[in-house]
């Protein structure tokens, strides 16, 4: 799971003396209080709590262990405040252990983070109301298979990964994928990663021809590759995964690197005016602050229809501060989340923002 910087926590302070809804909907709010992602859990409770106020509705906070203490207690919470759905989960523990209970009582839950997909197999068979506004596991390979059809048909293009399971298992699906429908890779391999120069691996992906390289491999090794090649004179299109979001302030990221990643909902035309009336109010809305203000959006949006709140989620499309929101018959993000960006300028921006490279 990709990380996001951290935001300050301003939270608690901020909305502590906000009145609470004389009338409304509550919305339970599930993600670590204490530890190491505890600063992720304010994002959560932050973007939450901002989205309900707005509406008159309000959120009870129950904390995530992220551990097997979770147990059913989450469950039981929920259940007692009388919550009309959940939304957060950044974990698979709690998460897995608080569906049956939820499902039971058609208590529509809402993951940020969990992408299992053992997990949500298991809810569809079981009719377990839980929806994923986290990318799926197969959403990765998928943008990367769509992006590759479509600006790589007529160029010669490689394939490589740095050995690692995810990597290569990343790589051979898009590899799989594109062969499919025609499209056969002039150059497949594994280089070794963590090196200082990786000069000659950029000499052998010139000798074969290729002016187009998707890589799996983490951010370091990515940006060794472009500079590498930069500085040989190479015009390789590198192409990388999620991974590229990673911080590194060793290696200075190439203008022209692409990533297949979460876009910065923040400087987005949806997330703008979010974004803005949080900073007036001393916050940032970064990290999964968006990402539950829009759950708690949709949620509320679809219990204004009225009639049963599971059938509205999944039968609805709602106009959310991450973009439009609607959910497939699986129950996964019915438009991928995932962004082509491009480095620019010290920062990955969307591909269709970006300035043409001269």
């Amino acid at each position: 799971m990709k990380i996001a910087s951290l935001a300050p926590l301003f939270g608690t302070l901020l909305f502590a003396a906000a009145p609470a809804a004389a009338a409304g909907l509550t919305f339970a709010v599930v993600a670590p209080q204490e530890g190491p992602l505890a600063i992720l859990g304010q994002q959560v409770r932050d973007g939450a709590r901002f989205a309900a106020e707005t509406n008159g509705d309000t959120i009870v906070t129950i904390a995530e262990t992220c551990d097997e203490s979770d147990g059913e207690g989450i469950a039981k919470q929920i259940l007692a405040a009388d919550a009309v759905a959940a939304v957060g989960f950044l974990c698979t523990e709690g998460l897995a252990a608080s569906l049956p209970a939820l499902a039971e009582a058609n208590v529509p839950t809402v993951t940020l983070s969990v992408r299992s997909g053992i997990l949500m197999e298991d809810a569809l068979k079981k009719k377990w109301p839980l929806f994923r506004l986290a990318p799926g596991p197969k959403a990765e390979a998928d943008k990367a298979v769509d992006i590759i059809t479509r600006a790589w048909k007529s160029e010669p293009f490689a394939l490589i990964d740095d050995g690692t399971i995810h990597a290569r298992e990343l790589v051979e699906t898009v590899r799989l994928r594109l062969e499919e429908v025609g499209m056969k890779a002039a150059f497949v391999d594994t280089y070794r990663p963590t090196q200082e120069q990786q000069i000659t691996l950029v000499r052998r992906l010139v000798k074969t021809g290729v002016t187009r390289v998707f890589v799996g491999g983490d951010r370091t090794d990515i940006a060794v590759i472009a500079r590498d090649a930069k500085n040989e004179k190479t015009p390789l299109t590198l192409l990388g995964g999620e991974a590229l979001l990673g911080a590194d302030p060793l290696v200075p990221m190439t203008d022209g690197v692409q990533a297949i990643a979460l876009p910065d909902y923040q400087t987005l035309p949806a997330g703008l005016p979010v974004a803005s009336g949080m900073q007036q109010r001393g916050g940032v809305a970064e990290g999964y602050v968006l990402p539950a203000h829009a759950a708690v959006t949709a949620l509320a949006a679809a219990a204004a229809e009225g009639g049963n709140l599971v059938e509205k989620l999944a039968g609805g499309s709602f106009p959310t501060a991450i973009g439009t929101v609607a959910f497939g018959a699986d129950h996964e993000l019915s438009e991928n989340p995932y962004r082509l960006l491009v480095w620019q300028a010290g920062a990955f921006v969307p591909a269709e923002t970006a300035p043409e490279s001269e």
